[in-house]
């Protein structure tokens, strides 16, 4: 009679695992792997369960774990940080860069206006002086009479 049949009482019922035992493989261990054609018969393997059942079966190879695809030297997430870092130093470079090109070509205009000043200046300089000649005080002495006869003084 198998245990699922038997009465009990489900408060009564204690737990027990059972590991089942098996038979020792058919083939001896120290005899060499010779391959098999597929088709013989593999070699048929019994279980005794610890209820006393026997589950016979063919033996199954140990299934042979997949490779392990390599692992990156480096991890991918140390990859991603360094090429931030390096994305964001590149950008800070270029900002540094371009306040440094805006700073000089600021001074270039500076100096362009301040020169076209002097240059202007130094015009306006000559056309004042030579515009009489070299007459001494000719422009004094008309600003007097202008600002005498403004104030009606009569001479």
């Amino acid at each position: 009679m198998y245990p699922e049949q038997a009465p009990h009482v489900p408060a009564q019922r204690a737990v027990e695992v059972h590991q089942p035992t098996p038979y020792p493989p058919a083939v001896p261990v120290s005899a060499p792997l010779v391959p098999v054609q597929p088709g013989t018969v593999p070699a048929v393997a019994s279980i005794v369960l610890p209820d006393g059942r026997v589950v016979t079966g063919y033996a199954i190879n140990p299934a042979q774990p997949e490779p392990v695809a390599a692992k990156p030297a480096v991890s991918r997430t140390a990859v991603n940080v360094a090429l931030g870092g390096a994305g964001f130093l590149a950008v800070c470079g270029g900002l540094v860069l371009l306040t440094s090109f805006i700073a000089a070509l600021t001074a270039f205009i500076t100096q362009l206006i301040i020169l076209a000043a002097v240059i202007f200046g130094g015009w306006i300089a000559v056309q004042l002086f030579s515009a009489h000649g070299h007459r001494s005080g000719g422009t004094t002495v008309n600003i007097r009479k202008a600002v005498i006869k403004r104030n009606h003084f009569h001479s």
